[in-house]
């Protein structure tokens, strides 16, 4: 309602409570009269109340109803926009998941592919019993003897290794040590595990090489990464 109206109410119900208590002095014989002012201030609030349409009551009415339709609208659009920011969250932590799911997925068949090239290399290498034994070799043939014995995930490291070591001469001596051969063994004679011509046939050298260096760093490319830091393995 507005202002108007809800004072006329009031004013009217003033009015009326006045009235009777009035009504009621003169019934039990009470001298007290109300004032003039009194009369004049009811009789103008009657007035008052009485002046206003029909229709602007129904107007204030309609504008209540109005308001109330608003508050609700509001509370449905902002229970709305609850529902869809929870609903973008749930989908949003869902995609996330899905994408980490996806990832984990991809890491380990790329594992699995490494993993079974590894095999196959290994599987494919051959054995230093495998190479006839000839009188001399050129560093091209002795590195096409490593390419068959090496595999090939740990070649370059072999070869890195050895490159520094003996620039691929079999038959290299260190004069200062007395290290020997392709992997500079020291001394040399521990070669002769992997087969007693270790001092001319390369393939028994790379066969000793191979075996140290897995033992010993895990693989080629182990021995690699600890000859850098130290010049030596």
């Amino acid at each position: 309602m507005s202002r108007i109206s809800v004072r006329g109410f009031a004013v009217a119900s003033a009015t009326a409570v006045t009235t009777v208590g009035a009504v009621v002095g003169v019934a039990s014989g009470n001298a007290a009269q109300p004032s003039d002012d009194n009369f004049e201030a009811t009789a103008a609030d009657t007035t008052l109340l009485a002046d206003i349409p029909a229709g602007e009551q129904a107007q204030v009415q309609v504008s209540s109803l109005a308001e109330q339709a608003d508050v609700q609208a509001a509370a449905a659009d902002s229970a709305a926009k609850k529902s869809a920011e929870e609903s973008a969250r749930l989908r949003a932590a869902k995609d996330a998941e899905a994408k980490k799911e996806a990832a984990d997925k991809a890491a380990k068949a790329e594992k699995e592919r490494k993993e079974a090239e590894e095999r196959a290399s290994r599987d494919s290498v051959r054995d230093a019993s495998s190479f006839s034994a000839q009188g001399s070799y050129t560093v091209a043939e002795v590195k096409a003897i490593a390419r068959q014995m090496v595999p090939a995930s740990q070649f370059q490291c072999f070869s890195n290794i050895v490159n520094h070591e003996s620039t691929w001469n079999y038959l290299a001596v260190n004069q200062g040590s007395g290290a020997y051969g392709l992997v500079q063994a020291l001394p040399g004679s521990k070669m002769s595990s992997a087969g007693a011509d270790w001092q001319t046939n390369p393939a028994t050298q790379i066969k000793w090489g191979l075996n140290y260096m897995d033992s010993r760093y895990g693989s080629p490319c182990g021995a690699w990464t600890f000859w850098q830091a130290n010049r030596w393995y």
